[in-house]
């Protein structure tokens, strides 16, 4: 018996995801880009049911305990969000779409009334957001263009920010191409505006993944002092090259480890940035795969990465310079308690923050930053 086109496509993926090691979101895409024939339509399916299938992991293993694709798209079909919800009889992780142990850490944290509601919450789409290049274009004349073909609006906080109400093709659009815009979240957007850079200052990015919030502060400098951004993994610095061409910022240096201009700004920053690596539990609604990855091992493996970070990146800093920390995690552990170890262990003073935001329905994904001023003596 044939397979009915989407269930075919979903079934083939499934099975293909299940071995491997990418991200939700780049497997779907390249499985996209390798099947060119699948319409429109049929990708917007196959994205809707494939990210249901993934946040609602823990409630399909519930009802089906079977690793056949179909059988648990079947399970998925069948799903009643709402009447589970009130079936005390599931597990209460379940129920939720949590892993037992993160279920645990928010109830700690948040209370079991807030613990529910911020669960039910990441297991929704995430709006499309993208930051307007001030250096280009303003934002009421980017909006004014975009509008005639998509409804959006000002982001609430972010003072560069757009929000498109429904998906639209962005990354085909040639004001994207114009490099008039980026996507990025507005919780994102608003870690980057506290690097309070001006134009002759140096800042380092030093955790600068494929340069988003570089790109977001670069237009302060008006292309005068240096931002340099570095990262472990040269692929993505490489795509960061090509995002600040696009973005036309001719002042930005890449710095992979070991390169020997590292040793040369040493003690030389006025601006660091720390985004460090963290379990991510403020980006479930765009990741939620990583969801069933965060474990308590590997929690206590991130702090102490974030903590070795810190301590390298401040030495980075001139006296008086800035440091910036942030996470996108709804932890504690890698957010307030954090910051009270490098108060304690570093010669660092909190002048603002700590900022601290959930995800909003419709709105912005969760973060938490906090600024310190490297102490003078």
């Amino acid at each position: 018996m044939r397979l009915p086109f989407c269930d075919h496509h979903i079934a083939a993926f499934l099975q293909m995801f299940a071995s491997s090691s990418k991200p939700l979101d780049q497997s779907l895409r390249d499985y996209l880009k390798n099947h060119k024939s699948i319409g429109a339509n049929d990708r917007r399916t196959l994205s809707e049911t494939l990210f249901g299938m993934v946040r609602w992991k823990s409630l399909i293993d519930h009802f089906c305990p079977s690793p056949l694709p179909l059988d648990r798209l079947t399970a998925y079909r069948n799903l009643s969000l709402d009447q589970c919800l009130k079936n005390l009889s599931i597990p209460e992780a379940a129920r939720y779409g949590v892993t037992d142990y993160l279920l645990e850490r928010f109830s700690k944290a948040y209370g079991p009334s807030k613990t529910a509601e911020l669960c039910l919450l990441l297991n929704e789409p995430a709006p499309t957001t993208i930051r307007v290049n001030l250096a280009k274009i303003s934002r009421e004349d980017l909006r004014a263009r975009l509008q005639e073909q998509f409804p959006l609006s000002n982001c609430r906080l972010a003072s560069a920010g757009l929000q498109f109400e429904k998906r639209a093709p962005l990354f085909s659009l040639p004001e994207f191409k114009e490099g008039f815009f980026e996507v990025q979240d507005e919780g994102s957007q608003l870690v980057a505006e506290l690097i309070e850079a001006r134009p002759g200052e140096q800042v380092l990015d030093y955790c600068s993944g494929s340069g988003g919030k570089a790109l977001a502060f670069a237009p302060l400098m008006k292309g005068k002092g240096q931002i340099y951004l570095h990262d472990i993994r040269p692929w993505i610095l490489q795509e960061a090259k090509k995002r600040l061409k696009r973005a036309g910022v001719q002042n930005g240096q890449f710095l992979e480890p070991g390169h020997p201009q590292l040793l040369r700004i040493v003690g030389k920053m006025d601006w660091v940035l720390a985004d460090v690596p963290c379990s991510g539990t403020g980006t479930f609604r765009r990741n939620p795969d990583s969801k069933w990855k965060v474990t308590a091992p590997m929690v206590a493996r991130l702090i102490e990465e974030q903590r070795k970070i810190v301590a390298e990146t401040i030495s980075f800093l001139k006296p008086g310079g800035r440091l910036v920390y942030a996470t996108c995690s709804l932890l504690p552990e890698e957010n307030q308690e954090q910051v009270d170890f490098f108060l304690a262990n570093h010669p660092l003073t909190l002048e603002k923050g700590p900022f601290h935001f959930l995800p909003q329905s419709g709105g912005m994904d969760g973060f938490f930053a906090s600024v310190f001023r490297k102490n003078e003596s």
